[in-house]
Protein backbone atom coordinates (compact mmCIF):
# COMPACT_ATOMS: atom_id res chain seq x y z
CA UNK A 1 0.00 0.00 0.00
CA UNK A 2 1.11 3.61 -0.81
CA UNK A 3 0.20 6.97 -0.35
CA UNK A 4 0.13 9.35 -3.14
CA UNK A 5 -0.06 13.08 -2.49
CA UNK A 6 -1.03 15.77 -3.71
CA UNK A 7 0.21 19.41 -3.28
CA UNK A 8 -0.56 22.91 -4.26
CA UNK A 9 -4.41 22.16 -5.18
CA UNK A 10 -6.04 25.13 -4.07
CA UNK A 11 -5.80 28.41 -4.80
CA UNK A 12 -5.95 30.14 -1.15
CA UNK A 13 -3.39 27.29 -0.33
CA UNK A 14 -0.52 27.97 -2.52
CA UNK A 15 -1.29 31.55 -2.01
CA UNK A 16 -1.34 31.30 1.84
CA UNK A 17 2.62 29.40 1.51
CA UNK A 18 3.51 32.10 -1.45
CA UNK A 19 3.92 29.21 -3.13
CA UNK A 20 3.77 28.99 -7.23
CA UNK A 21 0.81 28.10 -9.07
CA UNK A 22 1.57 24.62 -10.73
CA UNK A 23 1.41 23.58 -14.28
CA UNK A 24 0.61 19.97 -13.19
CA UNK A 25 -0.18 18.06 -10.12
CA UNK A 26 2.41 18.47 -7.43
CA UNK A 27 3.26 14.77 -6.43
CA UNK A 28 5.16 13.24 -3.43
CA UNK A 29 4.81 10.10 -1.83
CA UNK A 30 4.45 8.77 2.26
CA UNK A 31 5.41 5.39 2.86
CA UNK A 32 3.16 3.39 4.92
CA UNK A 33 5.08 3.48 8.14
CA UNK A 34 3.74 7.43 8.31
CA UNK A 35 0.61 6.04 9.19
CA UNK A 36 -0.69 7.28 12.53
CA UNK A 37 -2.27 3.87 14.24
CA UNK A 38 -6.19 3.73 14.88
CA UNK A 39 -6.75 5.04 18.27
CA UNK A 40 -3.92 6.77 18.53
CA UNK A 41 -2.84 10.00 19.57
CA UNK A 42 0.03 12.24 17.11
CA UNK A 43 3.42 12.59 18.85
CA UNK A 44 5.36 15.94 17.96
CA UNK A 45 8.68 14.40 16.64
CA UNK A 46 11.84 15.96 18.35
CA UNK A 47 13.06 16.95 15.01
CA UNK A 48 10.44 19.60 14.53
CA UNK A 49 9.28 22.86 15.89
CA UNK A 50 6.78 24.00 13.61
CA UNK A 51 4.46 20.63 12.94
CA UNK A 52 1.36 21.92 10.43
CA UNK A 53 -2.20 20.15 10.35
CA UNK A 54 -3.57 20.12 6.51
CA UNK A 55 -6.71 18.43 6.35
CA UNK A 56 -7.72 16.14 3.16
CA UNK A 57 -10.03 14.80 1.05
CA UNK A 58 -8.91 10.57 0.72
CA UNK A 59 -9.81 8.23 -1.69
CA UNK A 60 -9.13 4.98 -1.63
CA UNK A 61 -8.31 2.83 -4.74
CA UNK A 62 -10.12 -0.62 -5.29
CA UNK A 63 -8.59 -2.00 -8.10
CA UNK A 64 -5.31 -2.23 -10.00
CA UNK A 65 -4.74 0.51 -12.57
CA UNK A 66 -2.20 1.88 -15.06
CA UNK A 67 -2.92 4.64 -17.51
CA UNK A 68 -6.27 5.19 -17.11
CA UNK A 69 -8.68 7.49 -18.81
CA UNK A 70 -10.04 9.99 -17.04
CA UNK A 71 -13.41 9.15 -18.35
CA UNK A 72 -12.59 6.06 -16.19
CA UNK A 73 -11.23 7.38 -13.16
CA UNK A 74 -14.74 6.62 -11.30
CA UNK A 75 -14.46 3.32 -11.82
CA UNK A 76 -11.27 2.97 -9.65
CA UNK A 77 -13.05 4.09 -6.07
CA UNK A 78 -15.81 3.64 -4.00
CA UNK A 79 -14.69 4.77 -0.86
CA UNK A 80 -14.10 8.70 0.18
CA UNK A 81 -12.77 9.90 3.58
CA UNK A 82 -10.88 12.38 5.26
CA UNK A 83 -7.50 12.51 6.80
CA UNK A 84 -4.42 15.05 8.12
CA UNK A 85 -1.14 15.49 6.12
CA UNK A 86 1.26 16.38 8.67
CA UNK A 87 4.29 18.87 7.87
CA UNK A 88 7.20 19.77 9.46
CA UNK A 89 7.19 23.37 8.28
CA UNK A 90 10.61 24.17 9.45
CA UNK A 91 12.46 21.70 8.17
CA UNK A 92 10.16 21.55 4.53
CA UNK A 93 11.37 25.48 4.47
CA UNK A 94 15.11 24.40 4.64
CA UNK A 95 14.66 22.05 1.92
CA UNK A 96 12.86 24.09 -0.44
CA UNK A 97 15.76 26.61 0.22
CA UNK A 98 18.06 23.95 -1.36
CA UNK A 99 15.98 22.67 -4.28
CA UNK A 100 16.04 19.08 -1.80
CA UNK A 101 13.33 16.74 -1.70
CA UNK A 102 10.71 17.32 1.21
CA UNK A 103 10.19 13.71 2.60
CA UNK A 104 11.42 14.71 5.93
CA UNK A 105 9.38 16.46 6.35
CA UNK A 106 6.40 15.22 4.58
CA UNK A 107 6.85 11.09 5.06
CA UNK A 108 8.34 10.46 8.86
CA UNK A 109 6.46 8.37 10.87
CA UNK A 110 3.23 8.99 11.86
CA UNK A 111 2.54 12.31 9.28
CA UNK A 112 -0.62 10.93 7.85
CA UNK A 113 -3.96 10.46 9.72
CA UNK A 114 -6.73 8.51 7.25
CA UNK A 115 -10.36 8.64 9.34
CA UNK A 116 -13.19 6.43 8.28
CA UNK A 117 -14.14 5.83 5.18
CA UNK A 118 -17.74 6.79 3.59
CA UNK A 119 -19.23 5.12 0.21
CA UNK A 120 -19.35 7.55 -2.16
CA UNK A 121 -23.34 5.78 -2.65
CA UNK A 122 -24.12 7.67 0.13
CA UNK A 123 -22.01 11.30 -0.50
CA UNK A 124 -23.07 14.05 -3.34
CA UNK A 125 -20.70 14.48 -6.04
CA UNK A 126 -16.93 13.99 -5.04
CA UNK A 127 -16.65 17.45 -6.85
CA UNK A 128 -18.91 18.81 -4.53
CA UNK A 129 -17.99 18.01 -1.25
CA UNK A 130 -17.75 19.96 1.99
CA UNK A 131 -15.30 19.46 4.61
CA UNK A 132 -13.68 20.86 7.44
CA UNK A 133 -11.29 20.43 10.67
CA UNK A 134 -11.22 21.84 13.96
CA UNK A 135 -8.56 22.35 16.57
CA UNK A 136 -9.69 22.89 20.13
CA UNK A 137 -13.44 23.11 18.76
CA UNK A 138 -12.81 26.21 16.58
CA UNK A 139 -12.87 25.57 12.67
CA UNK A 140 -9.52 26.52 11.47
CA UNK A 141 -10.03 24.33 8.00
CA UNK A 142 -13.45 24.79 5.66
CA UNK A 143 -13.92 24.26 1.89
CA UNK A 144 -15.14 22.24 -0.88
CA UNK A 145 -13.59 19.92 -3.01
CA UNK A 146 -15.08 21.95 -6.13
CA UNK A 147 -12.26 24.46 -5.29
CA UNK A 148 -9.54 22.29 -6.04
CA UNK A 149 -7.55 23.16 -9.04
CA UNK A 150 -7.59 19.38 -10.59
CA UNK A 151 -10.69 17.35 -9.40
CA UNK A 152 -10.57 14.10 -8.25
CA UNK A 153 -10.99 11.93 -11.27
CA UNK A 154 -8.27 13.91 -13.18
CA UNK A 155 -6.02 13.09 -10.21
CA UNK A 156 -6.06 9.34 -10.47
CA UNK A 157 -5.43 9.89 -14.43
CA UNK A 158 -2.50 12.01 -14.32
CA UNK A 159 -0.75 10.06 -11.06
CA UNK A 160 -1.81 6.45 -13.10
CA UNK A 161 0.70 7.89 -15.43
CA UNK A 162 3.39 7.43 -13.49
CA UNK A 163 2.58 5.23 -10.61
CA UNK A 164 0.67 1.97 -11.01
CA UNK A 165 -2.31 2.15 -8.40
CA UNK A 166 -3.24 -1.24 -6.67
CA UNK A 167 -5.45 -2.04 -4.24
CA UNK A 168 -5.15 -0.10 -1.01
CA UNK A 169 -3.64 2.83 -2.19
CA UNK A 170 -4.76 6.29 -0.74
CA UNK A 171 -4.55 9.41 -2.59
CA UNK A 172 -4.15 12.57 -0.28
CA UNK A 173 -6.23 15.22 -2.20
CA UNK A 174 -4.83 17.94 -1.41
CA UNK A 175 -5.07 21.28 1.54
CA UNK A 176 -7.06 24.33 1.27
CA UNK A 177 -5.99 27.22 3.37
CA UNK A 178 -6.01 27.70 6.89
CA UNK A 179 -3.22 25.26 8.00
CA UNK A 180 -1.28 25.93 11.29
CA UNK A 181 0.74 24.81 13.86
CA UNK A 182 -0.43 21.98 15.95
CA UNK A 183 0.80 21.98 20.10
CA UNK A 184 0.41 19.57 22.81
CA UNK A 185 -2.77 18.58 23.69
CA UNK A 186 -4.38 20.14 20.49
CA UNK A 187 -7.70 17.56 19.78
CA UNK A 188 -7.98 17.64 15.76
CA UNK A 189 -11.50 16.48 14.08
CA UNK A 190 -12.34 16.30 10.58
CA UNK A 191 -15.93 16.18 9.42
CA UNK A 192 -17.10 15.35 5.84
CA UNK A 193 -20.54 16.23 4.59
CA UNK A 194 -21.37 17.20 8.35
CA UNK A 195 -20.19 13.44 8.99
CA UNK A 196 -16.99 12.69 11.31
CA UNK A 197 -14.27 11.26 10.46
CA UNK A 198 -12.00 11.29 13.05
CA UNK A 199 -10.81 12.95 15.89
CA UNK A 200 -7.05 13.08 17.28
CA UNK A 201 -5.39 14.10 20.30
CA UNK A 202 -1.44 15.42 19.75
CA UNK A 203 1.45 14.61 21.89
Amino acid sequence: MKIICIGRNYTDHIEELENERPEDPVIFLKPETSLVLKNQPFFIPPFSNDIHHEVEVLIRINKIGKHIQQKFSYKYYNEIGLGIDFTARDLQSKLKEKGLPWEKAKAFDGAAVVGDWINKSELPNVDELQFEMTKNNEVVQSASTSLMLWKVDEIIAYVSQFFTLKIGDIIFTGTPAGVGKVSENDILEGSLEGRKLFSIKVK
